[in-house]
C-alpha cells in the first residue's frame, strides 16, 4: 500500500469511526441500482453526501437531500445555496484526502467526468459511489428515484422525478410527427468536436424529431472535420452559448461555418447556441435546455431548406 492509500485509509478510519465486523441493523438498509449497473448498497441512508460534478449536486437538491451535501466540485453553483458548499477539486482532479476528511458515507461520482483512478481509491477505502451518467432523458428520472433512495427523501424525489417526466412527456407530445431537421451539435470549435448518438444530447435531438448527423460515431465525443460537417450539410449547426457557470468562460464559436455560405443551415441562417448549464447538465433543469432546442429546430424547420446540392467555398 502506497503511503497516500495508508494514509487515507487512516483518516477515513478515523472520520467514520470503522469497526471491522460489525453488521448494520437489521432491515435498515437501501440499495439501488446506479446508472453503471453497480449495486449501491447503504447500511442506512446517506447523511454525509460527496457530490462530484455540477448535474450531481443538482440532483441531490432536487432530490430534496441538500442538507446532507458536505461537499462538491467546481462550478456547482445550482441553486445558488451550493455555492457555499466546500470544494474538493473539478473534473480535472479530486482532493482525496479533503473528500475522506468530509467523512462522506456516499460520494456520487461522473463516471466519464473524473479520474477512474482517483474513484478507484475511493472504492479501495470502503466507500460507497454512485454512478451518475445519464444517456436519455428518462434516465435523469431514475437518478432522482435513486438518490431518493439512498438519502432517505424518496417522498420529494419521486415527486421531481414525476414533474421531470411530466415536463418531456409534454415536449415529445408537442414534436412528435414533426418533420425531420438534420442537426451537427458542435461541442467545441478547436479542435472540432461533437457528441454521438449514445449521449443525452442526441436523445434530445432524437425528441425534437432531430437527427444527429454524427450518431453513428464511436467514441462519445468525437472529434470530426470541417469537410466532414460540410458534406453531411446539417440543416442546423447548434451550439452552447454562456450560462451562469462561468461568466469568463471561453465559448465555442459558430463563425467559422461563414466561411461556406451555401451549406443549408448558413445560408437559412439556422445557426443556434443554447444556454450550456441548461443543455450540458443531466439534471433537472435539462427539460429546459431541451425546450430551447426543440424551439431552435422547429425555427429551422419553418424555413424548409433545400438540401443535397454540392458545396464548395
Amino acid at each position: 500500500m502506497s503511503r497516500l492509500a495508508a494514509r487515507l485509509a487512516i483518516l477515513l478510519a478515523l472520520a467514520c469511526g470503522l469497526t471491522l465486523g460489525v453488521a448494520p441493523p437489521a432491515g435498515a438498509s437501501v440499495a439501488v441500482t446506479d446508472d453503471a449497473g453497480e449495486r449501491v448498497t447503504l447500511p442506512a441512508p446517506a447523511r454525509r453526501v460527496v457530490a462530484l460534478s455540477p448535474h450531481a449536486v443538482e440532483l441531490v437538491y432536487a432530490a430534496g437531500g441538500g442538507a446532507m451535501l458536505v461537499g462538491a466540485v467546481s462550478y456547482s453553483d445550482y441553486p445558488s445555496i451550493a455555492k457555499t458548499l466546500p470544494r474538493v477539486g473539478d473534473n480535472n482532479a479530486l482532493d482525496l484526502e479533503r473528500i475522506v476528511a468530509l467523512k462522506p458515507d456516499l460520494v456520487i461520482v461522473w463516471r466519464h467526468g473524473n479520474d477512474e483512478r482517483q474513484l478507484d481509491r475511493l472504492r479501495a477505502l470502503g466507500i460507497a459511489l454512485y454512478h451518475s451518467e445519464p444517456r436519455k432523458l428518462d434516465d435523469v428520472a431514475t437518478d432522482l428515484v435513486a438518490l431518493g433512495a439512498l438519502l432517505g427523501t424518496t417522498q420529494r424525489a419521486n415527486a421531481a422525478a414525476a414533474d421531470f417526466r411530466a415536463k418531456i412527456a409534454a415536449l415529445r407530445a408537442q414534436y412528435t410527427g414533426r418533420s425531420p431537421v438534420s442537426v451537427f451539435y458542435q461541442v467545441w470549435d478547436d479542435p472540432l468536436m461533437t457528441l454521438n448518438g449514445t449521449h443525452i444530447v442526441s436523445d434530445i435531438i432524437e425528441m425534437c424529431a432531430g437527427r444527429n448527423v454524427f450518431a453513428g460515431l464511436a467514441p462519445l465525443v468525437p472529434t470530426v472535420s470541417t469537410e466532414a460537417v460540410v458534406a453531411a450539410n446539417p440543416e442546423a449547426i447548434v451550439t452552447t452559448s454562456q450560462g451562469a457557470t462561468r461568466a469568463d468562460a471561453p465559448l465555442p464559436s459558430l463563425a467559422l461555418w461563414r466561411a461556406w455560405p451555401r451549406m443549408t443551415a448558413v445560408a437559412h441562417g439556422n445557426l443556434f447556441a443554447i444556454d450550456g448549464d441548461l443543455i450540458n447538465r443531466p439534471g433537472p433543469r435539462i427539460a429546459q435546455g431541451a425546450e430551447q432546442l426543440c424551439r431552435a429546430l422547429e425555427a429551422a424547420r419553418e424555413h424548409r431548406p433545400h438540401t443535397g446540392a454540392a458545396l464548395t467555398r
